[in-house]
């Protein structure tokens, strides 16, 4: 019996083409759906059918209760290696499987350094001046001999500080799990919570969403910082208080914030950071290049290859 494989989440309408499905041929017929359902009763209706479930990242969530309605559902694949929109411990129960992949680790912090280039030198606002007809519509920021601080000096975080390195910043860093040795390793300084913020005159986000870092940078956090400094986050939306940031950059507490990721992905139509002159704003892109998307797509094919063999990889949970 041939195999329903469904590919969701594709919303630039984009996997079909960068990579070879063909190879899937012999498991089963590949399905591309592009509606992105608002409840679980319209998911279901869509996906009851399928063995094999592809999803991208976070965009869907499979909670116990979708996951429950899909009783055909063998397989769950997830581009990346950690996806906390899927209920791994309800999956297990229902017999499962969820596989990740591994991914292309330049494409967030190149994305991070883009905003961090064009926030200080307000790129957006001259190029946009410029198609208007107008010629320099302000002074842009500098970077060289500024202090770069990284919340969160993991993989992502370490490439960012070397952007900086190479720019000429000084670079400092703080999480709670990074010691002084570290960060020396890194050839970053070691500072506390305060300090970083503190002495930052850019300050980016690179931790991993927990119950420990949700709310992480909040009113205190950002009432340290400087009022000509930039908050850049392209990590996770609920790593920020959201409500508190608005507020600052409201009052001008802080020069302005370059961000990727939000609370609520689809960022709703009427939300402040789509009007607030002091935000650059992007729409979670920081993993969506061609490079990672091919990684992604051609393993989630591994997997539903190896699945198939009844040899499952890249197993999660």
């Amino acid at each position: 019996m041939t195999v329903q494989i469904a590919v969701i989440d594709d919303w630039q309408n984009v996997a079909r083409d960068v990579v070879d499905w063909s190879a899937l041929s012999d498991v089963g017929e590949v399905h591309f759906l592009h509606e992105y359902p608002a409840d679980n009763a319209t998911f279901v209706g869509r996906l009851r059918e399928f063995e094999v479930i592809c999803v991208m990242r976070e965009r869907t969530r499979f909670d116990e209760d979708l996951l429950r309605q899909l009783p055909k559902l063998k397989l769950l694949v997830t581009g990346g290696m950690r996806n906390a929109a899927l209920d791994l411990q309800a999956a297990a129960a229902l017999g499962i499987q969820v596989s990740g992949t591994d991914s292309y680790k330049h494409a967030a912090p190149e994305l991070t350094w883009a905003l961090i280039m064009a926030a200080t030198r307000n790129l957006v606002a001259e190029a946009n001046a410029l198609c208007a007809g107008e010629w320099q519509q302000g002074l842009g920021g500098d970077l060289h001999g500024k202090t770069l601080a990284i919340l969160g000096l993991g993989s992502i975080g370490q490439r960012v500080a070397q952007f900086g390195q190479v720019f000429g910043m000084r670079v400092i860093a703080w999480s709670e799990n990074l010691t002084a040795e570290r960060a020396a390793a890194a050839g970053v300084t070691y500072v506390s919570k305060q300090e970083l913020f503190e002495q930052a005159d850019v300050l980016s986000v690179h931790l991993v969403l927990s119950e420990r870092s949700r709310g992480l940078v909040d009113a205190q956090a950002l009432a340290w910082m400087k009022p000509a400094a930039l908050l850049v986050n392209t990590a996770r939306g609920p790593i920020v208080d959201e409500a508190a940031l608005i507020k600052a950059l409201q009052k001008k507490q802080l020069a302005g914030a370059a961000l990727d990721v939000f609370e609520q992905e689809p960022l709703p139509a009427q939300h402040p950071f789509r009007t607030l002159e002091n935000v650059l704003a992007t729409p979670h892109v920081g993993y969506v290049s061609r490079q990672n998307y091919q990684q992604f797509y051609s393993q989630m094919i591994e997997d539903i290859q190896a699945w198939a063999a009844g040899a499952p990889v890249r197993l999660l949970g």
